[in-house]
């Protein structure tokens, strides 16, 4: 991370620089990185496009169409262990995940058992991860706790809001953007109360005896860019500083994002930065390992097809 501005011309100057990600916490220094120009010396255009889906991602990285993506990492694992050019070089997303109720008294997932959870994305990284945690506690997803897939966070929003449905698991954004709009009219004179309920990395950290941190998502370096060991370590620390920023910045943070990703709010955005204070840290995706191969293991000891059926070699991590 000891690179400099000065240095940037030893590196080599390419005509644009393509980064990609979700609409979530984890895009969001990737947007201000191109709003600040940050990486001006070593790109003559910076541009930042969403994937908006698992599916779409996987086909952004197979294609090569992007230079640096936004992962979660067990798809970046999956993508490297399938042969896909990439390293991975940060985990900046930590815990984003939270229970939302209409019950007030949920405390931990043993709680939901006999109700129905709303769960975005079959197959994705919250359902995995709710699955394990249940599944380690003796809850029985399927018949102690009934599980209803959509196909979308704004599905299942849109479900609790309408009081079709009691409970749903969310990440931050759609956590707090749903919050706001249940308090606000005219939703307000339909849409039940709504909580925050189970912080799912507060569970991680009991069930396993760690800390309640979960190596979630970070950045990937694709093929264009991935053995350019100075234009990566030049990106590290604009990313570095790009995180930083929106962590001071909350209010201009969520209109810049709501200026890239209409679906956004500025306020939602805010506050879910608020309530990710903690969980939103950098970290080197090398000082990360032993964190990821721990969460990895955990996913290949359930269903090792989520992580391409082994633990990654040792150049994977960036």
């Amino acid at each position: 991370m000891g690179f400099t501005q000065a240095h940037a011309s030893d590196a080599v100057r390419r005509p644009k620089l393509t980064l990609a990600g979700p609409f979530a916490l984890v895009s969001y220094p990737l947007m201000r990185i191109v709003d600040s120009g940050a990486l001006s010396d070593v790109a003559d255009q910076v541009e930042f496009t969403t994937w908006k889906s698992p599916d779409q991602l996987r086909a952004m990285a197979i294609g090569q169409s992007a230079d640096f993506i936004a992962v979660p990492s067990n798809v970046g694992a999956n993508l490297y262990n399938r042969g896909v050019p990439l390293k991975l070089l940060d985990i900046s997303t930590w815990g984003l995940l939270w229970m939302v109720s209409r019950d007030k008294g949920l405390r931990t997932l043993a709680d939901f058992r006999g109700r129905e959870v709303v769960m975005p994305f079959r197959g994705d990284m919250p359902d995995i991860l709710f699955q394990l945690l249940a599944e380690k506690q003796g809850i029985k997803v399927g018949t102690d706790i009934k599980l209803r897939y959509v196909a979308s966070p704004i599905d299942a929003m849109q479900l609790l809001i309408t009081r079709r449905a009691d409970h749903a698991l969310l990440a931050e954004p759609a956590v707090s953007m749903g919050l706001r709009k249940s308090q606000s009219f005219p939703v307000k004179v339909i849409a039940p109360d709504l909580y925050r309920s189970v912080d799912l990395q507060q569970e991680w950290g009991r069930v396993f005896q760690r800390a309640p941190r979960i190596p979630q998502a970070g950045v990937a370096a694709l093929k264009s860019v991935h053995t350019d060991a100075k234009l990566l370590a030049r990106f590290e620390q604009e990313h570095a500083k790009a995180l930083l920023w929106c962590q001071a910045h909350p209010e201009e943070c969520g209109q810049m994002a709501a200026r890239h990703v209409s679906m956004l709010t500025p306020e939602g955005v805010a506050d879910a930065l608020a309530a990710t204070r903690s969980t939103m840290t950098l970290v080197s995706a090398a000082q990360a390992r032993p964190d990821l191969e721990f969460f990895y293991q955990q996913l290949l000891d359930r269903q090792p097809g989520l992580v391409g059926g082994k633990l990654p070699a040792g150049d994977y991590y960036g």
